[in-house]
């Protein structure tokens, strides 16, 4: 029996895994990022902390909020300690498999210690041993595919966390543009309203149409009506983010304004092949393709036959005080073979269907570099233009207040007529609230560039615990 162990596990140790080894696929990368803007020798956006990067202390406690209470990250946190669970449970299969039964008979005639063997004996314990030798590496393909689902789990947490964080910032920059459209609205309100009554006031007077009265007019229900809708929106906002959160609608508190927002004066997006160490949802992708890999080397290892190790010990006697002694022992050992015969078709096909998965999860890892680079241009034009875009507009933001102030003063004295005035302020407005939104664009941008780049999480930021608010 010993020489027959020493066999079995020399050739355990000299045996290989079946099926092939996991490779990290080739992935062709440029040395700089094509809307990089010559800032690919700077260190990455993404090397900062969230906290560093937005620096507004509302949102910073509305981030922490969300990380403590949303449930879809509880969920992802969740499934990792289910999948660590599952690769401890894989793990197992190493070791020897134990089961023990102790039974005490009714009467003599009537206990059996062996399947139709009679036993003179009143009490017994039984322990079954069995221990599968893993010759052509089912069990370490198997567990190595667990650890690989573990680690796909564990990384798309952080994916999970980095969306969690963008989706926060984005719904907050969302809510005070909504506040700053709002006051620009109401502002505009009460100017049509002024313009109505001087208007009423002239038409009474024989100074000017009723057409005229009547345009002052619609313009004042105009920007009545979009006041109403940007509360609306700025309402909705606030649910948005509230279930973001973890919490039931309410009132979120802002800290500051959208104009007083800090910009990133520069946004370096680092060298394109770091992308691919530190996109969370990439990592999720090859760890997927790792996990499939090895379900590959397992699924052939079924089709060979399978070692096993069995044993049964166990102690029998009479009388209970003499149960556990050297003379009531008894042990049994011996080994096993199980070789698929019938359905040695039926694991073949198994093992096709698992080689069509490797080549479905390698295109769908392939696929993920792809968007992820194309998210990455994505916001780095959209920092770039919305910057450019920004500019002109608070140009012409300026250019147009100058404009209505010259139409109201002419229009007041009678040397201009309505139409100056209702250009001048309908295109003001209309241009205050591009304005806003191009801010808006301007501060989610660099966000969405931050959660393109994987920002926040590499093995370096991942540990640095954030700072209290």
């Amino acid at each position: 029996m010993q020489a027959l162990l020493i066999i079995v596990l020399s050739s355990l140790m000299l045996s290989c895994a079946m099926g092939p080894d996991y490779k990290r696929p080739q992935t062709d990368t440029e040395d700089r990022f094509r809307m990089a803007d010559g800032q690919s020798d700077l260190p990455s956006l993404a090397n900062l902390p969230w906290w560093e990067l937005l620096r507004d202390e509302q949102l910073q406690q509305l981030i922490r909020m969300a990380l403590a209470e949303n449930y879809d990250l509880q969920r992802a946190v969740a499934t990792v300690d289910e999948f660590r669970a599952r690769a401890l449970v894989s793990q197992t299969d190493w070791l020897p498999q134990i089961t023990a039964a102790a039974s005490m008979p009714a009467g003599r005639k009537a206990n059996f210690l062996f399947p139709g063997f009679a036993s003179p004996f009143n009490y017994y314990t039984v322990g079954n041993l069995a221990w599968e030798v893993d010759l052509w590496g089912r069990i370490r393909r198997s567990t190595e595919a667990a650890r690989a689902d573990l680690l796909s789990k564990e990384e798309n947490r952080r994916a999970v966390t980095i969306q969690l964080v963008s989706a926060v910032a984005e719904a907050y920059f969302n809510l005070l543009q909504f506040d700053l459209q709002l006051d620009i609205a109401k502002r505009t309100l009460q100017s049509w309203e002024e313009s109505v009554r001087i208007a009423q006031a002239r038409l009474r007077q024989g100074m000017t149409s009723k057409l005229d009265a009547d345009q002052f007019e619609a313009e004042r229900a105009n920007a009545a009506a979009r006041t109403a809708e940007l509360q609306r929106q700025m309402v909705q906002a606030e649910n948005h983010l509230s279930v973001l959160l973890g919490r039931r609608p309410f009132s979120v508190t802002r800290g500051h304004s959208l104009d007083e927002q800090i910009v990133p004066p520069e946004v370096p997006a680092g060298l394109p092949s770091e992308l691919l160490q530190r996109r969370p949802d990439l990592l999720v992708a090859e760890r997927q393709l790792a996990a499939v890999t090895a379900r590959i080397g397992a699924a052939k290892a079924e089709r060979f036959p399978r070692i096993t190790l069995t044993g049964l010990l166990g102690v029998a006697h009479p009388e209970l005080s003499l149960l556990f002694t050297d003379s009531s022992s008894f042990g049994v050992f011996g080994a096993g073979l199980a070789a698929p015969l019938l359905n040695a078709q039926v694991l073949g096909f198994q093992q096709e269907a698992v080689e069509a998965q490797s080549k479905e999860a390698l295109a769908q890892y392939q696929q993920a570099v792809l968007t992820a680079f194309r998210e990455v241009e994505d916001a780095l034009i959209a920092v770039q233009t919305a910057r450019t875009q920004r500019e002109s507009q608070q140009q012409q933001v300026a250019a147009l207040q100058s404009a209505l102030k010259l139409a109201e003063l002419r229009y007041k004295g009678g040397l201009a007529n309505y139409l100056d005035v209702l250009v001048a302020r309908r295109s003001l407005f209309e241009s205050e609230l591009a304005l806003t939104s191009t801010r808006r664009l301007l501060l989610a941008s660099v966000v969405q560039l931050y959660k393109a780049l994987g920002g926040g999480w590499s093995p370096e930021m991942a540990s640095v615990e954030q700072p209290e608010g």
